[in-house]
C-alpha cells in the first residue's frame, strides 16, 4: 500500500506492507485526511518525528471483530490509551502515560491507504454527513476541548489570537456557543470566514490590546504568539494555549506573575462534543478548504500546505 513517510525534513510516498489488526482493532481504508500545523510541526523535527503522520481522518471500516462496524464511514480519537491505569480509570485516556498517538507518537498516521486503530477509538459518521466536511472533526474536537477544560461565565468576551484552521475553528465553536468573540488575524481573507461567522475580527496591522480581555486564547501557532497573548489579557485573566511549535518558546514570565494570569494548556479533545457541532450553520468548515491532492501527491501536498495564507489541505487515496 502507499504511505506518507516523514524523516529529517523530507515528505516522500513508499510502498510499504499492510499494517496488522491487533485483537480489539479495526482496519481502515482512508477516504480523506487532512494535513494540520502539527503535521507541519512534525516535519520540521517536533517531537523527534519519523514516519506515517496523518491523525485527522475518514476512513471505511474494512475489517473489525465487531461486525456490524464493517463498511461503516468513521472518524476516530487519535490518542490510544491502555485502559487500565489511573488516567484511564478517571475517564483521560488523552492523557494516559502509556498512550500512543495517531501519526504523532508510535502508532502510524491516516496518511496511508490502510491504517489501524482501536475499534472503541471510531466514531460512526451520519450517512450525510460529507467526507470532506467530516475531516474536520478531530480538530473540532480540539476546540470544543477549550469549553471543557475552563468555565467561561456566559457572554463574556473573548480574544482568539490567530487567523489558521484551529484558530478559525476556535472562534467559530465559541460563537456557536453564544459567546461574544473578537478575533485577530493577519489574512483578510481567513479573517473574512469568521466574519461570515458573525465574528467580530481585526486585522493586525500595529500593536494589539493591552490587558483588554479576561479571556484570551492563543492559536497562532507562532513563538510570539504566546507573549502577545499574555499582554493581551487582564490581570487575574485566563490565557489558554493552543499552539505546539517545534523549539522552545522564550517568555519573560514577570507580566504572567505580576498579573497573575492563569495559563490553560489545550490540546485534543473528545470527538462526542465535536459531531453535534459539525452540521451547525455558523461552523463554516467548506470553506476552509484550500486545496485537495492525492496521497502520491503527498510532497506537493505539504509544500501547499505550508504556503502562507493556505488553509486546509486534504489527501485522498
Amino acid at each position: 500500500m502507499l504511505a506518507v513517510h516523514l524523516e529529517k525534513g523530507a515528505v516522500t510516498v513508499r510502498e510499504v506492507p499492510m499494517p496488522a489488526r491487533p485483537e480489539g482493532f479495526a482496519l481502515l481504508r482512508m477516504l480523506a485526511a487532512g494535513i494540520c500545523n502539527t503535521d507541519l510541526e512534525l516535519q520540521r523535527g517536533y517531537y523527534g518525528f519519523t514516519g506515517t503522520p496523518g491523525h485527522e481522518f475518514v476512513a471505511e471500516v474494512v475489517e473489525a471483530d465487531t461486525r456490524e462496524l464493517i463498511g461503516q464511514r468513521v472518524s476516530g480519537e487519535i490518542n490510544l490509551a491502555c485502559t487500565h491505569c489511573e488516567w484511564c480509570l478517571r475517564g483521560l485516556g488523552r492523557h494516559c502515560p502509556n498512550r500512543t498517538v495517531l501519526g504523532i507518537v508510535g502508532h502510524a498516521g491516516a496518511f496511508a491507504e490502510f491504517l489501524t486503530l482501536p475499534e472503541r477509538n471510531l466514531h460512526i459518521l451520519p450517512d450525510d454527513l460529507p467526507t470532506n466536511r467530516a475531516v474536520f472533526l478531530e480538530p473540532l474536537a480540539a476546540a470544543c476541548e477549550i469549553l471543557d477544560q475552563v468555565a467561561i461565565p456566559p457572554h463574556e468576551p473573548i480574544a482568539v489570537l490567530g487567523d489558521g484552521k484551529l484558530g478559525l475553528l476556535i472562534s467559530q465553536v465559541l460563537n456557536a456557543h453564544g459567546y461574544p468573540v473578537h478575533q485577530f488575524g493577519r489574512y483578510s481573507e481567513k479573517l473574512a470566514i469568521a466574519r461570515r461567522a458573525g465574528i467580530t475580527t481585526e486585522r493586525i496591522t500595529g500593536p494589539l490590546p493591552v490587558a483588554a480581555y479576561d479571556w484570551v486564547v492563543d492559536a497562532t501557532g507562532s513563538t510570539e504568539g504566546l507573549r502577545t497573548a499574555v499582554g493581551m489579557t487582564r490581570p487575574r485573566g485566563t490565557l489558554i494555549m493552543k499552539s505546539t511549535v517545534h523549539g522552545l518558546v522564550p517568555i519573560d514570565t514577570a507580566p504572567i506573575i505580576v498579573n497573575e494570569l492563569t495559563l490553560v494548556g489545550s490540546r485534543c479533545g473528545r470527538m462526542e462534543l465535536a459531531l453535534p457541532l459539525i452540521d451547525h450553520e455558523l461552523i463554516l468548515v467548506d470553506e476552509m478548504i484550500t486545496d485537495c491532492f492525492s496521497l502520491s501527491e503527498a510532497p506537493r501536498a505539504f509544500a501547499r500546505a505550508a504556503e502562507r495564507g493556505v488553509l486546509k489541505v486534504l489527501l485522498v487515496p
